[in-house]
């Protein structure tokens, strides 16, 4: 006479619940984090729909408004605000096309090209990071606007940090995930390292890649010093730059900094949530290394 398994299947559905449980009562913990941190965006949003003397009352109001056209032209009259939008859409976006390609390639090559001194260099590399930025903002100036004469164009803001070393690191590790085999079975088979790099690593790495497009483009979204220093004319400014002249010694313009804050959240909005599967797989995945 044998003995009959027992069913597993009541252990099963208790493991399934308990996880269930724990994940119920995990959000619930998290929602009041996550309130808070919203807050903030939520006042700003109903601020810039009212007028100033609405925000400073007493009893300031935490539900819209009706003068958000109101601070919206003011704004405008101030900054010419739609054009600093669209310079720091064209800047913020060359930036990361550029800075993805020339990071992956350095990546690449620091992850599968064996050559002298590659430890060295690498090593080098990463200790830029070490150096305060505001040690290079001078020679950087001279070399962008007196020598190169690049001072109010787009491409004075955009080139001194192209080659960014995070973003060559951060590459780094994710190429390291992809098989080397599978990229030797390619130049077995005839294909040139430049078609290896763009149809093979790169879309392995896409998770990555979209973790570093976000990074880098939220990085050259919120930049402020160094389109301070570089961009001296109206028309040229970025947008934190613009909003950074309603603040005066004598008038801040409450209401146009809530309108153009609110206003300006908007395009790196729509980039993350467009991209957060790969940014939060880009993300993970980075941290895994064969």
């Amino acid at each position: 006479m044998t003995a009959t398994p027992r069913s597993t299947a009541p252990a099963v559905v208790s493991e399934t619940a308990r996880r269930r449980s724990s994940s119920v009562w995990l959000h619930l913990a998290l929602l009041p984090l996550a309130l808070i941190f919203l807050a903030p965006l939520w006042i700003m949003a109903v601020f810039s729909t009212h007028p100033e003397t609405v925000i400073f009352s007493p009893n300031p109001p935490l539900w819209f408004g009706g003068a958000f056209m109101e601070n919206f032209r003011g704004l405008q009259a101030d900054t010419n605000f739609m054009r600093t939008m669209l310079n720091s859409t064209v800047i913020a976006s060359l930036y990361t096309v550029f800075s993805m390609v020339l990071t992956s390639m350095g990546g690449y090559a620091f992850a599968k090209f064996e050559f002298p001194g590659k430890n060295w260099l690498f090593g080098l590399i990463l200790a830029t990071l070490t150096i305060p930025a505001f040690v290079t903002i001078i020679p950087q100036f001279i070399l962008v606007a007196r020598d190169l004469k690049l001072s109010n164009t787009y491409w004075a803001v955009i080139l001194p940090t192209l080659a960014n070393t995070i973003g060559i690191f951060y590459m780094r590790q994710a190429f390291q995930t992809v098989p080397t085999d599978l990229l030797n079975a390619a130049r077995i088979d005839g294909a040139s390292e430049a078609r290896i790099f763009w149809q093979i690593a790169l879309p392995i790495v896409r998770p990555a890649l979209a973790a570093l497009a976000i990074l880098l483009f939220l990085a050259s979204w919120n930049d402020y010093l160094w389109p301070l220093i570089v961009l001296t004319q109206k028309d040229s400014y970025t947008m934190p730059v613009a909003l950074g002249t309603l603040v005066g010694l004598t008038r801040v313009s409450w209401g146009g900094i809530m309108v153009g804050t609110a206003i300006s959240t908007i395009p790196f909005l729509v980039l993350f949530l467009s991209l957060q599967r790969h940014f939060v797989a880009g993300i993970a995945g980075g941290a895994v290394k064969d």
